[in-house]
């Protein structure tokens, strides 16, 4: 930035205005997330969610255009509206792949179909961990490649979706279009009996008969949605301000402490994403047999322990020998436990708890959470730090702590349920307090003053 600012006017940037230039490219991206998961609803919609999909992977090709010509255009102006673009289409499809997915998956498979939507973002870091290393893409003079290869996948995406059939829910219950409907089914299972699972959705379009999509705003409006909103809303900040993002902030710092050359880090970190990677796969075998709750539960728990850990090796780390090498197992072993529960499971739950007509809405709150809640904390991190030294992570402690106490006592499973048997689980929670008032008339009329 300085040296590209130096060749248009001959005056170096003051070190206050390259901070300041360099937090809004970082920002850049949660930003334009925040608006992907703001457009993801409306176009879940009224596109359908393949569609969306397809139409998505427009805003990557136009971020890796702009950024694989910025240096050609000596531009970093370019670089941050890039960025941007690509925070939009990790935003839409954050919110609409994993809706797309459960949507389509039977029940039975729903939870591991809609969890390979996590799987592939841990590949994408990982491949993006390695591909930025100084001896591939990472080098001063190819960088612009580096930061133009989202255009990849996206490219991959725009040849194969479209021979995969739209959402059979999508088809029956937001356009009535039954015959279509059938012939996804068919498209996606192949010669099985598709029946019972006909007769599930045709269930599920008589209860949402003469309803349209719900807005955001209308979901808090809704006493019959209120536990699936509070769940959403817990589970995904949770999933931000647990402090899992802010271990790869003091990855390097610990692995030099533990005495790994500078040069070999980078190859270290990449066992970071690789952790992710490895239990996001590893959830994905096991949630629809372990199931949704146990998962995040035991994620937040271990967390919570590990965080603790954590905090006594980093205040430790000058005065004990081995404590670097106990900050570096606690790094590893925290990101194992996000990524075994909170990081897959997240994403699957808006689409089971709420039905079809509010769930879009549904994602669009999760997802404007998710990049807001990001957003929070890469800023106020650095002042975190800065405030409480080597007990920093308090805050994700308490937070860790908070969110196992709510599934453990208010999430129930969803596994193998239908989403009209999950929704009637939350109608007994919605409606307690009516149900009681109802069981008590108040006292009736006294006949008698005998006593």
């Amino acid at each position: 930035m300085n040296k590209t600012w130096q060749e248009r006017t001959g005056v170096p940037l003051e070190d206050n205005m390259i901070l300041l230039l360099w937090s809004f490219t970082v920002s850049a991206y949660p930003l334009g997330g925040l608006a992907g998961a703001v457009v993801a609803g409306p176009m879940a919609i009224m596109l359908g969610r393949k569609m969306s999909l397809l139409v998505n992977n427009i805003f990557v090709i136009i971020a890796a255009v702009l950024s694989g010509f910025s240096q050609m255009a000596k531009s970093f102006e370019m670089i941050m509206v890039s960025r941007f673009f690509t925070g939009v289409n990790a935003g839409v499809s954050m919110n609409v792949q994993p809706m797309y997915l459960a949507e389509s998956a039977p029940k039975k498979l729903r939870g591991a179909v809609a969890l390979t939507s996590a799987s592939f973002t841990a590949l994408g870091l990982v491949l993006g961990q390695v591909v930025g290393l100084r001896e591939l893409l990472g080098g001063e003079e190819s960088w612009p490649f580096l930061l133009a290869s989202n255009a990849v996948p996206a490219l991959i995406q725009l040849m194969a979706l479209p021979w995969f059939p739209e959402s059979p829910r999508y088809l029956l219950i937001d356009h009535g279009d039954r015959e279509s409907c059938v012939s996804a089914l068919q498209k996606l299972r192949g010669n099985s009996d598709l029946g019972a699972e006909l007769e599930e959705m045709l269930a599920e379009q008589a209860a949402a008969k003469g309803q349209r999509a719900k807005k955001p705003w209308e979901l808090f409006q809704n006493p019959a949605v209120r536990w699936q909103l509070v769940s959403i809303i817990v589970l995904s900040s949770a999933m931000q301000l647990c402090g899992n993002d802010s271990m790869y902030f003091y990855a390097a710092y610990v692995f030099q402490e533990a005495g790994i050359p500078q040069d070999k880090i980078p190859y270290v970190v990449i066992g970071t994403g690789s952790c992710e990677l490895i239990t996001s796969v590893t959830c994905n075998m096991i949630i629809d047999y372990a199931g949704r709750r146990p998962l995040l539960l035991g994620g937040y728990i271990f967390m919570a322990g590990w965080a603790v850990v954590f905090m006594v090796a980093l205040s430790q780390q000058t005065r004990i020998s081995w404590m670097p090498y106990l900050s570096m197992a606690c790094i590893f072993a925290y990101i194992l436990s996000f990524g075994i529960g909170p990081a897959g499971v997240t994403g699957v739950l808006p689409t089971e708890l709420f039905d079809q007509m509010s769930r879009p809405a549904a994602y669009m709150i999760c997802g404007s959470l998710l990049w807001f809640n990001l957003f929070l904390v890469g800023t106020a991190f650095p002042f975190i730090v800065k405030s409480l030294g080597h007990f920093c992570y308090v805050p994700f402690l308490v937070v860790c702590v908070c969110t196992a106490l709510y599934i453990g006592l208010f999430l129930p499973e969803t596994k193998g349920k239908s989403f009209l048997e999950i929704s009637e689980e939350f109608r007994k929670w919605n409606f307690k307090a009516q149900s009681h008032a109802a069981l008590y008339k108040g006292p009736e009329e006294i006949k008698s003053t005998v006593l």
